[in-house]
C-alpha cells in the first residue's frame, strides 16, 4: 500500500496501521486473483494442458448423442501424438449451446474485498494454426429436464482440480475441514493449490490419497525462498517430493501487468535454485493466461511445460456446449506459439453456476455441467478444473460470478 502524504496524527496513524494489517490479511488469504480481474485484462482467461501436439477439436454434438463413457483410470501426463490437420469449421460449436434458463441470483455471503477488477476489453480470437490428433468423443449434453442445482461432477478423465483453503469469511479452514474437503476430491489425480498460507500444503498432504499428487504454488514472488521453506517442511513432515507433481511461481503476473518476461525469468531462476537445494527436482512453471503467452512468446522458454489458464465463459461468443472445443482451440494457439516445443497443461478452467449472462455464455448449474462435460470429453486429460467449491470469501465481481465456480 502506498501513501502520497505523511499522516501526522496518532489517530490517523492507528487507522492506517489497521488498514495495512487488514490488507495484508485479505491479500494473504487471496493467494490467487479473482477470475474476472484476470480474464478481462486479456478477454480470454486461463488454459493449461499436458499435450505435445493438441488433438483435433470435435464436431458439434448431436442433440440425441449418448454421453461419452468416462475413463476413471488415473490419467498420466503424456504427450498427445498422431498429428492431423484441423479444419476451422471444427470450432463452430459455440452457438446455441446453453440451456437458456434465467440465471440464478447469487446468494448473499460474507466476502473480503479484493483489488478492483479491470474493465473488460474484448478482442476477437484469431483462427488457430493447424496441428493435432485423434478426434475425442463428442461432448454429452444433459437433458434440460435435469434438476439444476443437484449435479455432482465426477473427475472423469480430468487431470485435476483447484482447491482453496478459505472459509466464507476469508479466514483459514481448520485441518479437519480441509481433510473433509480433500476427501471429496479423491477421484482427481492432481490437486492444485495456489499458495502456502493457512498451512494448506501440510494439511492437504496429510489428507490426500496416496495416489494423488499436488500442483503447488508460490504466489508471492518476493517471498520465493520463504515459500520453498514452507513447502520443504511440509513435505519432509508429511510425505515426500514424489507427492509433488509441479511447483508454480506466481500466477498470471504478465497478464496482470505485474511482471515482464525478463522478471519472470529471474523469479524462475531464484525458485529453481531454492527448490533444488531443498531436494525438489520436478517440474517448475510460471502460470499465466493463454493470451499472455501468445502475446509474450518468450514465456515459452521459462517453464518446464506451459501451464496456462483459460475460461470459455469470458468469451462472449462461446456457449456452454462449446467450452471444450473453445479450450482446445486455445491449447492449439499456445502450442503453435511455442513452436511445438513444450507440452501444455490447462491449469485452470471451468464455468460459473450463477451470475449474469455474458453474450452466449449463461451461468447456471445445468450449463456448468454441460460445459464441464464438454471440456472433459474434449481434452480432460490436459485440464485442471476450476474449482472444487464455491468461493464465498470473494467479492461478487462485475458479472456476479466470482463466488460460483465450485463443481463438487
Amino acid at each position: 500500500m502506498r501513501f502520497s502524504k505523511l499522516i501526522s496524527t496518532a489517530a490517523l496513524l492507528g487507522a492506517t496501521a489497521f488498514a495495512v494489517e487488514e490488507e495484508k490479511r485479505v491479500n494473504f488469504q487471496h493467494q490467487h486473483n479473482d477470475k474476472r480481474a484476470v480474464m478481462y485484462v486479456t478477454n480470454y482467461h486461463t488454459t493449461t494442458v499436458w499435450a505435445g501436439v493438441p488433438p483435433a477439436a470435435p464436431s458439434p454434438p448431436d442433440a440425441g448423442a449418448s454421453p461419452a463413457p468416462e475413463n476413471n483410470e488415473a490419467p498420466k501426463a503424456e504427450k498427445v501424438v498422431s498429428p492431423s490437420p484441423l479444419a476451422a469449421s471444427d470450432f463452430g460449436v459455440g452457438v446455441g449451446g446453453n440451456v437458456d434458463a434465467s440465471p440464478e441470483s447469487p446468494s448473499s455471503s460474507p466476502s473480503s474485498s479484493p483489488s478492483p477488477s479491470p474493465s473488460p476489453s474484448p478482442s476477437p480470437s484469431p483462427s488457430p494454426s493447424p496441428s493435432p490428433s485423434p478426434s475425442p468423443s463428442p461432448s454429452p449434453s444433459p437433458s434440460s429436464s435435469s434438476p439444476a442445482g443437484d449435479f455432482q461432477h465426477s473427475a472423469g478423465n480430468a487431470k485435476g482440480i483447484t482447491y482453496s483453503p478459505y472459509s466464507a469469511d476469508g479466514t483459514c479452514k481448520s485441518a479437519s475441514q480441509i481433510a473433509s474437503d480433500v476427501a471429496s476430491l479423491s477421484e482427481f489425480p492432481i490437486i492444485r493449490l495456489y499458495g502456502v498460507d493457512c498451512s494448506q500444503v501440510e494439511n492437504v498432504l496429510k489428507a490426500k490419497a496416496s495416489t494423488q499428487k499436488l500442483f503447488l504454488g508460490i504466489f508471492y514472488v518476493d517471498q520465493i525462498e520463504a515459500g520453498v521453506k514452507t513447502i520443504k517442511e511440509a513435505v519432509e513432515a508429511h510425505g515426500s517430493w514424489d507427492d509433488i507433481d509441479t511447483v508454480s511461481i506466481g500466477n498470471e503476473l504478465v497478464n496482470n501487468g505485474a511482471a515482464t518476461v525478463s522478471q519472470i525469468a529471474e523469479y524462475m531462476k531464484t525458485a529453481r535454485s531454492a527448490l533444488s537445494a531443498a531436494g525438489y527436482h520436478g517440474s517448475v512453471v510460471s502460470v499465466d493466461t493463454f493470451i499472455a503467452v501468445i502475446n509474450n512468446p518468450g514465456l515459452c522458454e521459462l517453464s518446464d511445460y506451459m501451464a496456462v489458464n483459460a475460461h470459455a465463459y469470458f468469451d462472449v461468443n462461446t456457449a456452454a456446449i462449446g467450452a471444450g472445443a473453445w479450450l482446445l482451440q486455445q491449447i492449439q494457439r499456445v502450442w503453435t506459439t511455442c513452436k511445438g516445443k513444450k507440452d501444455i497443461l490447462i491449469s485452470e478452467t471451468g464455468w460459473p453456476s450463477r451470475g449474469q449472462p455474458l453474450g452466449k455464455a449463461i451461468p447456471s448449474k445445468l450449463n456448468q455441467k454441460i460445459a464441464i462435460d464438454s471440456i472433459k470429453a474434449t481434452c480432460g486429460n490436459s485440464v485442471i478444473l476450476f474449482t472444487a467449491f464455491d468461493d464465498y470469501w470473494k467479492a461478487d465481481g462485475s458479472y456476479g460470478v466470482e463466488k460460483f465456480w465450485g463443481i463438487v
